[in-house]
């Protein structure tokens, strides 16, 4: 009998062991999806998506590039990939006989939406010149640069409100954990506006992306992007 009990137990805790994997792995599931859920990664995801949105805002790596110049003539700066000039470059010849694009240097640029900065084409040292991108808008698009402007710091001052209303809600849930209603409220005002915030700022990328095409395109003659692209900051 002791045998016969022995082994109905052993029975019957294999069976409980057979069945635990599963619940035990929707438990774990579940405490997973609780974690990603929790206030505190929320407030780290948004202070981490506010601080990046900061530095893309001032950064000058929107849009790069390359632009299409003419060779400028031979200084005592620049000596590689120039014009010849009697008497400053290595060859006495008075004339170029280069066609097609080898009479052309192709410069790098990048661009914000401050400042726009381009490889200095009059030295052999490499160097960059930054200048503002407002100076470069045609007159028709300053309104538009202006209201995308006003767009990027309004998408910043609703990440920043999120950021407050996360902190306020994890202040109530330390000090007063009775208050448990007013931290969802909050959280779910917080959640609106990121997602606001997220709306306005994608909006005025495209915005961006816009002027910075008709600059490319009706600019100065000193700024024609041959070739450009997104960069990181975008």
């Amino acid at each position: 009998m002791d045998i016969e009990a022995y082994d109905e137990t052993e029975a019957e805790s294999c069976t409980v062991q057979k069945s635990l994997p599963p619940n035990f792995v929707c438990y774990e599931v579940m405490a997973i999806l609780s974690r990603l859920r929790s206030p505190k990664l929320s407030f780290l995801q948004t202070l981490l998506a506010l601080a990046l949105s900061a530095v893309a805002l001032l950064s000058s790596h929107w849009c790069s590039g390359r632009q299409k110049v003419p060779k400028p003539l031979c200084t005592a700066s620049r000596l590689h990939r120039c014009t010849p000039v009697p008497g400053v470059s290595n060859t006495s010849s008075q004339f170029s006989w280069e066609t097609g694009d080898d009479r052309f240097i192709f410069p790098t640029f990048h661009a914000g939406i401050w400042s726009s900065c381009e490889e200095n084409i009059h030295t052999d040292a490499w160097e960059e010149k930054c200048r503002s991108f407002m100076a470069l808008t045609p007159g028709s698009e300053k309104a538009f640069f202006w209201l995308c402007v006003g767009m990027e710091l309004m998408y910043i001052s609703l990440l920043c409100i999120s950021c407050v209303l996360l902190s306020v809600q994890l202040c109530l849930s330390a000090w007063w954990p009775l208050a448990h209603r007013w931290g969802r409220l909050l959280n779910a005002y917080a959640a609106v506006f990121t997602v606001l915030g997220g709306l306005v700022g994608m909006v005025a990328h495209i915005m961006f992306m816009q002027v910075f095409q008709v600059t490319a395109s009706s600019g100065p003659e000193d700024f024609k992007p041959h070739s450009y692209g997104y960069s990181w900051a975008f």
